[in-house]
């Protein structure tokens, strides 16, 4: 199902990340595609509040968590500066599907990152 989130589709997701080349960009496109996921499963299940919203987050987080070896094999990590790119994406969905009071830190309390 193609996106209909006109804010999602505009939105370069990790782009410090793609902009530095610590980070390599095959597994920054892994990262990308895993938000791209998270904006799909939000639109095809539309939560209703924001249990059901973190449930999504939190699912997609677990999946970053599983990049973390993915960065390392490539002598990479998710360190700092991926880390508060990362958090920043999700914030942006949660505004861009209408949770502005979504909590951050609570969209991404899986991590392990």
């Amino acid at each position: 199902m193609p996106i209909s989130n006109e804010q999602v589709t505009a939105r370069p997701f990790l782009r410090a990340l793609y902009r530095d080349a610590y980070y390599p960009d095959h597994v920054v496109d892994r990262g990308r595609a895993v938000l791209l996921a998270l904006c799909e499963r939000i639109e095809t299940e539309r939560p209703a509040d924001l249990a059901a919203l973190y449930a999504l987050t939190h699912a997609a987080t677990e999946e970053f968590n599983d990049l973390q070896d993915a960065f390392v094999d490539a002598g990479s990590e998710i360190e700092t500066v991926a880390r508060e790119e990362i958090a920043e994406e999700f914030w942006f969905v949660s505004r861009a599907y209408g949770f502005a009071d979504a909590d951050v830190e609570e969209l991404i309390a899986p991590r392990d990152w």
